[in-house]
């Protein structure tokens, strides 16, 4: 063991891992940290806080769930004392998986929490006082107002996915865990965008934190992705010839509508693909049937409404179908972000008509590069040249738009007081308090080594 830590075979052995995660790690096949894995583990071992700004796909699970489990080892105290907040259900049964397959040689117990499923079998769970916890938001908050699960003993938090918990109008319940939780422990914050409430959040949360930014803007290299101008009417047939070609071994197509996704998958199940639906109006038991389907190769294909945009990680997905044009250009990173996955090559293609125009510039924008458009003799089109729009005369424009002209004051009367627009006293230009004024709600408050001195500290260098 000795000469492994001399002369380490393993990437990770650098790390000096419990022996136990090591051998773990070495099952898994994980040969070389991946960069968010690089970046983030020697802080997280060392008791900081982290703002992880990357996309999916990056390996960023295991950078959090390594130092966790490590620190875990290393307490030995059999009670909750980490908690991953997650945005769906199908990402907190990703993570927990995940956990488990590293913690597989340790006695460690991880609780998944979730809404769609009864209380009674995650209240056994919690019985049995598992070290880790991974929930969403809306079930966790149920569970702790019942009294079922204790927060204050908590050291350590990670939020994954923050934008997409933004986005799905969990933050005013993110704000109510923070309130539970102990001031000191560890935060750890990984996020793909950083629109300006996740960015003021993480102000309040995290102190001093270490900051690890990948570049998420352009789709990692390993994806080649492309668009198809197609008429709407001619999709069915443009996808058919997608999913026949003999390179497409598994694929998730994505649609706009949880009608259209049920529609979609039936049609092609009709037409002999080993297709399944996962979309919001599934029971959580169908959904769990659903992935574990299609992870295990029974199904080929895989017709998702943005449920499964983020976080899903499904090595064998050899092509991402958008059959829709995605309404965000985050959308667009996050959707074909399901293939190349773990350095393998993958294909994303995007099924795109006239209409569709404004969220390509947005998206070519968006990643600094024009994307591709293919063709297919017989069923794809052009998409209509983007024409300048003459200039509207003053004349021609609505009289909403037309400048107001501005209303003589009459003479002698008194201009209107300009203190309406004076800043408040007591607050500084940027809105932001002093730090002895405290922190923001739910923020830890930490001061001088206490993290380094008391919460996790590193092993001597052998």
């Amino acid at each position: 063991m000795s000469e492994t830590r001399t002369e380490p075979q393993n990437g990770f052995a650098s790390f000096e891992f419990d022996p136990r995660l090591e051998r773990a790690i070495a099952d898994a096949g994980f040969a070389e940290p991946r960069p968010i894995q690089k970046q983030t583990i020697p802080a997280a071992l060392d008791g900081q806080d982290v703002l992880g700004l990357a996309q999916t796909g990056t390996g960023k699970t295991a950078a959090f769930a390594l130092p966790l489990l490590d620190y875990v080892l290393e307490s030995r105290e059999r009670q909750p004392s980490a908690l991953i907040v997650a945005p769906t259900r199908e990402l907190a049964t990703q993570i927990a998986e995940e956990i488990r397959r590293l913690a597989k040689y340790t006695r460690i117990q991880v609780a998944t929490l979730f809404g769609g499923v009864s209380l009674g079998s995650q209240r056994t769970a919690l019985r049995r006082n598992p070290e880790i916890l991974v929930a969403c938001p809306g079930r966790l908050l149920d569970l702790y107002r019942q009294g079922d699960v204790r927060l204050d003993r908590i050291e350590t938090l990670v939020l994954d996915e923050a934008d997409h918990m933004f986005d799905m109008g969990f933050l005013p319940d993110i704000r109510k865990i923070l309130e539970a939780l102990p001031e000191d422990r560890q935060n750890l914050l990984f996020s793909a965008t950083m629109p300006p409430e996740i960015r003021k959040l993480a102000k309040g949360l995290l102190y001093k934190p270490h900051v690890v930014e990948l570049e998420s803007t352009r789709p990692v290299s390993t994806i080649d992705h492309a668009l198809y101008p197609v008429d709407p009417g001619r999709k069915m047939q443009l996808l058919e010839k997608v999913l026949g070609d003999g390179d497409c071994t598994s694929a998730i197509v994505f649609t706009r509508t949880k009608h259209r996704a049920k529609r979609l998958a039936q049609q092609l199940s009709r037409s002999g693909h080993r297709a399944v639906a996962l979309q919001g109006n599934m029971s959580q038991n169908a959904r769990t049937r659903a992935m574990d389907g299609f992870r295990k190769k029974e199904f080929d294909v895989l017709v998702a409404t943005d449920i499964a945009a983020r976080g899903i990680d499904i090595e064998q997905v050899s092509h991402v179908v958008n059959f829709d044009m995605p309404t965000t250009p985050e959308g667009y990173t996050h959707r074909i972000g399901r293939t190349g996955r773990a350095e393998r090559q993958g294909r994303a293609y995007t099924f795109v008509s006239g209409e569709d125009r404004e969220m390509i510039r947005a998206v070519e924008r968006r990643i600094g590069a024009m994307i591709p458009r293919l063709s297919v003799e017989g069923i794809t089109g052009e998409l209509p040249a983007d024409r300048e729009q003459p200039r509207r005369r003053p004349s021609d424009r609505p009289a909403s738009s037309r400048p107001r002209r501005r209303r003589r004051r009459p003479a002698g009367s008194r201009p209107r007081s300009q203190s309406g627009n004076a800043s408040k006293p007591g607050r500084s230009a940027g809105g932001s308090r002093s730090k002895a004024s405290g922190t923001a709600a739910g923020g830890s408050r930490k001061s001088g080594n206490a993290k380094n001195n008391g919460r996790r500290r590193r092993r001597a260098a052998s």
